[in-house]
């Protein structure tokens, strides 16, 4: 597996994030100065027979503060979302370019794909199943109950080559001429773009499919 170095935040992320933190803090400076005239207005007009009690402008006083607070808390939360995201996204850039293994379809160019087969256990023979982009079976070859990665050459039965796009792969497990297991069978990618969103970061394959960071089980160079 390829090494990668993880990059620094892009340029300018720091400065915007501290540019958004001042001007949250001038909206709050605001707000205080319209509440203190709001409370002072309300000193100045209350009824002298009947004045508001100092208990009741304290209340007021500590639920502006309690807002205040929150205020600055979900600022600096925001303010730290922003910047694990740039890290994540920065550390995952030296994947571009580079192939990753996943359970996800594989854009077939006209070079060979590498497949890793998933056997079920006790399995005495498996057939990898191959279905285009509509789900389409297309190709069954029978292959080792190893597990070991194989390279689909895209040809069919007479060694012609099959129409280029993506392919999904799966694997029927047999015992004793008996299915006892199907499941998706790993592929090799190339990563076009790292995207990060709320599930967290995930990378988009040559074909348009898209995989989670985290269910990538190894790393190559490209046509590694």
């Amino acid at each position: 597996m390829d090494s990668t170095t993880p990059l620094s935040a892009p340029a300018g992320s720091t400065a915007q994030a501290a540019s958004t933190t001042a001007t949250g803090g001038g909206a709050i400076a605001t707000d205080f100065e319209t509440f203190l005239k709001m409370l002072t207005a309300q000193m100045q007009n209350q009824d002298p027979l009947n004045p508001i009690e100092s208990a009741d402008y304290a209340v007021q006083i500590a639920t502006f503060s309690g807002v205040e607070q929150q205020v600055r808390t979900n600022q600096l939360l925001e303010d730290m979302t922003a910047a694990l995201g740039a890290t994540g996204l920065s550390a995952y850039a030296g994947w571009v370019g580079h192939e990753v293994q996943a359970a996800a379809p594989a854009l077939f160019a006209g070079s060979p794909i590498t497949v890793v087969p998933q056997i079920a256990e006790g399995a005495d023979s498996a057939v990898l199943v191959v279905r285009d982009s509509d789900g389409a079976e297309v190709q069954r070859l029978d292959i080792g109950t190893g597990g070991e990665p194989l390279d689909w050459a895209g040809v069919d039965a007479a060694g012609m080559p099959l129409a280029q796009g993506v392919y999904r792969f799966a694997v029927e497990s047999y015992a004793e001429g008996a299915r006892i297991g199907e499941g998706t069978a790993a592929t090799y990618g190339t990563v076009t773009e790292v995207l990060a969103d709320g599930d967290g970061i995930r990378l988009r394959l040559a074909g348009g499919a898209e995989v989670a960071a985290d269910s990538v089980t190894a790393l190559r160079q490209a046509g590694g």
